[in-house]
């Protein structure tokens, strides 16, 4: 039996773990002492672990994030009506299991965005499926879908996102064509998964912004009611990142 072969042939049959872990027995003799038994369990539990995480890497890719962020990067210290129990609680992703939505608003800069990303790559790290758009992006995305005729299965693939992310949203006034993918988007996702809304506009605003009474409270009634709602304050960071440059 040629040990090389072994590698190579496990690499084929895309076994990179357990291929690295062979690997480093081979040439460093670390794994002597070990069984058979313990070395087949090392092997096994070397490949789920690196499958797992190339996963997660295939799953934050795939979200779209705009930012590479982390919930460990995450700044408590700043004044900005940021409770730290309830984020950490957010964090925990209980809102995912009950399909519980989560609405942040504040001016600009206050790291609305940074916090809703690093809620999304936790998800990822849990292996949820998560998609991050661009409220006004995904609108006009809806509309093109409209017309090309895949406006259907572009509804069914955001029901089947298990954390939707929504930045930037109510920046500008719904047309007649978003306020309707936008309620058929959330239709199909209401108790089924969760959302996550970024907004510099209050709440309070949404409807007007939405426009068309029923449907703004036909929309407001599914995202916002029993939603978890942080609306932060006080000045950007950025330009504090700024002065300190």
């Amino acid at each position: 039996m040629n040990p090389h072969n072994t590698i190579e042939k496990m690499k084929h049959l895309r076994l990179l773990g357990m291929a690295s872990v062979y690997h480093q027995s081979l040439s460093a003799h670390l794994y002597r002492d070990h069984t058979l038994d313990q070395f087949t369990a090392l092997l096994i539990d070397q490949e789920w672990e690196d499958r797992q995480n190339r996963r997660i890497k295939s799953l934050i890719r795939q979200a779209g994030f705009k930012l590479s962020v982390s919930p460990h990067d995450i700044d408590y210290t700043t004044s900005r009506n940021l409770d730290k129990n309830q984020l950490e609680r957010l964090l925990g992703l209980q809102f995912i299991k009950q399909a519980e939505n989560i609405i942040f608003t504040g001016p600009t800069g206050v790291g609305k965005s940074h916090l809703a990303q690093a809620i999304g790559v936790t998800a990822c790290g849990m292996l949820y499926r998560v998609e991050y758009h661009s409220t006004i992006r995904l609108m006009e995305q809806m509309k093109i879908a409209k017309l090309d005729g895949s406006y259907l299965k572009l509804l069914k693939r955001l029901q089947k996102v298990q954390l939707l992310v929504l930045d930037d949203f109510a920046l500008v006034p719904f047309d007649q064509y978003a306020r309707q993918a936008l309620m058929d988007i959330l239709e199909d996702r209401y108790g089924k998964a969760a959302t996550i809304v970024v907004s510099q506009i209050p709440v309070a605003q949404w409807h007007g912004t939405i426009g068309e009474g029923t449907i703004a409270d036909a929309i407001l009634d599914r995202l916002v009611h029993a939603s978890h709602r942080i609306a932060l304050e006080g000045d950007s960071l950025r330009k504090k990142k700024t002065l300190k440059g």
